[in-house]
């Protein structure tokens, strides 16, 4: 059984467009995307309802919040049991250098991504709040020299149209 919703090329242009500024009004989009604004008020609408778009997000410049310095941590966990799963994560969720978390498969059984002020505070991160937690066997740092940011996210095999011409 599959999760995915149907989606039009209108709801496809309308997502590429909001995922690169959710702020843009509904008559911009509308005008981009060669529907009425009632229209695409009602479409977005139903996107969210829907559950394909599942909120808006402001992002910071963390290096601007005086945490300049960003790296992934593998963490392995021992033992990997259910009972353990659920309490490191939202442990981990609580601090506030974790930026994502993700459970994996693998030998490591967490990705962790961290912003801190310096390599002190990276130091400081991985021996106090990861090495001293008894169920945690290992921890990798790896720095983050540069990220890119990808997409827009789409469905996969579906072309996005390139504006109201496009659907000819």
């Amino acid at each position: 059984m599959s999760d995915s919703v149907a989606l039009d090329p209108v709801d496809l242009h309308l997502l590429r467009l909001l995922q690169n500024d959710a702020r843009t009004p509904y008559r911009d989009l509308a005008a981009q995307v060669g529907v009425a604004p009632s229209t695409c008020l009602d479409r977005v609408n139903r996107l969210r309802r829907s559950g394909v778009i599942v909120g808006h997000r402001l992002r910071l410049d963390v290096a601007k919040l005086g945490r300049g310095l960003q790296a992934l941590l593998s963490v392995q966990v021992r033992p990997h049991r259910r009972e353990l799963v659920g309490p490191f994560v939202e442990r981990i969720r609580a601090l506030p250098e974790a930026l994502t978390v993700f459970h994996l498969t693998g030998p490591d059984d967490y990705l962790v991504h961290v912003a801190v002020a310096d390599m002190a505070d990276l130091q400081r991160l991985v021996l106090d709040e990861f090495t001293a937690r008894r169920e945690v066997a290992r921890v990798e740092t790896r720095l983050i020299f540069q990220q890119w940011e990808c997409g827009p996210l789409l469905p996969p095999g579906r072309e996005a149209p390139l504006g109201p011409a496009a659907r000819g």
